[in-house]
């Protein structure tokens, strides 16, 4: 079976963000790692080379692959900041119209800077996510 890449590490989450060349996405890096950590409650970690985690949970597919994953993560990338999630068709459908100027694929948000949305709208999508995540993969 093959190893996940991205799992946890010791790296620095603060000398990741201030390497971010653009000061407006580092800014927007420092910012929504805070507004991050205080939605979940959990110290944020680094999750491979450029992710950064906040929380863990272990899940175990039907096909035998498992592995760990942080339980709410975002990473500062050069077109966008993407953030992850995980929802239910009938919550994406809900929450992601009020988020704002962004795009979206099945688990990511990307956004250009975080005055294009909602923090509000931000915050419930990680709560419910992280809500969703646990029912799904219960923590034994």
């Amino acid at each position: 079976m093959a190893k996940n890449k991205t799992t946890e590490t010791e790296s620095s989450v603060v000398d990741f963000i201030n390497a971010v060349e653009d000061d407006k996405k580092k800014n927007d890096a420092f910012e929504l790692l805070k507004i991050i950590q205080e939605t979940t409650g959990f110290e944020p970690k680094m999750w491979g080379p450029s992710i950064i985690g906040f929380g863990s949970y272990h899940y175990k597919y039907e096909s035998g692959h498992e592995g760990d994953a942080p339980l709410a993560g975002f990473s500062p990338r050069k077109a966008a900041t993407t953030v992850y999630f995980y929802l239910p068709e009938k919550e994406r459908e809900e929450l992601l119209p009020k988020l704002g100027k962004h795009t979206s694929s099945k688990a990511c948000i990307y956004i250009k800077k975080l005055t294009d949305i909602d923090i509000e709208i931000l915050k419930n999508i990680i709560s419910l996510s992280i809500e969703y995540t646990q029912k799904l993969y219960p923590s034994k």
